[in-house]
């Protein structure tokens, strides 16, 4: 069986970050930390200009919170350490001094919005549709909500996670600013990212680097919003209504 793992490879200054788990690229929290520590470390790479993040596989993006470790949480803080996971990926994301264009080739749900949205510029194809399937479940979007809602605005992310169980097409995350552009295929994408990453990379380091810090302002309470959502989101998670519903996925 496939094993998940979180790669860095360098190439013509760009760091393609790369996480994958072989049930439709969920995260459970072997795979968050090691992706945050991942994001840490291609930040402080001197040889790194540019950021790519993508994940392994032709289809699934990223299906969100590993339901498996979720069905095992038995206390709170268990459950705001689970979601820390999320928070500490994006606020590592929104630090990050290189600017982070995101691929993604499939759908994204739940958590791989926020990913999605946190990134700096996403491209995606036209099979990249998204859902917040949080609600659903007993819980909500609450760690990723900041991210999601600076992207996309409130109103379609309220929609969005009222209408739960609705996958949203990719054309509708270009419209509201979640994607800058749709691809037909993967080839199509990923020569389109290779493209404008090296393309980012031949430029002025310390003009990117401002650029970031512009296109990220008043979000450092960011800080302390996200471990509040996660502990929202960790009290949650151990309710009657979430752990009955989860049973069903096991």
């Amino acid at each position: 069986m496939e094993n998940p793992y979180v790669t860095l490879i360098v190439k013509n200054q760009v760091g393609y970050i790369e996480f994958f788990h072989p049930n439709r690229n969920s995260m459970p929290s072997e795979i968050l930390n090691e992706l945050q520590k991942t994001i840490v470390e291609a930040g402080n790479d001197d040889k790194i200009k540019v950021i790519v993040l993508k994940s392994g596989g032709n289809r699934t993006f990223c299906a969100g919170a590993s339901f498996n470790e979720l069905i095992a949480i038995e206390e709170a803080e268990t459950g705001k350490q689970f979601f820390m996971g999320f928070a500490k990926v994006i606020n590592a994301m929104r630090n990050c001094p290189k600017l982070i264009v995101g691929r993604v080739q499939g759908k994204a749900v739940g958590g791989g919005v926020g990913l999605a949205a946190a990134t700096d510029y996403c491209l995606a194809t036209k099979y990249a549709s998204i859902k917040l399937s949080e609600l659903s479940i007993g819980i909500g979007p609450f760690v990723i909500e900041p991210a999601v809602s600076r992207k996309i605005g409130a109103t379609a992310m309220s929609q969005m996670t009222i209408n739960a169980e609705t996958f949203y097409a990719a054309e509708y995350a270009k419209e509201k600013g979640l994607f800058a552009e749709v691809f037909e295929t993967t080839e199509e994408l990923d020569e389109a990212v290779k493209s404008l990453a090296e393309k980012l990379a031949s430029y002025n380091p310390e003009a990117l680097k401002e650029m970031k810090t512009v296109f990220w302002k008043n979000t450092c309470h960011w800080e302390e919003l996200l471990p509040e959502r996660a502990e929202i989101s960790g009290r949650l998670v151990l309710s009657k209504f979430t752990k009955k519903t989860l049973k069903r996925f096991r």
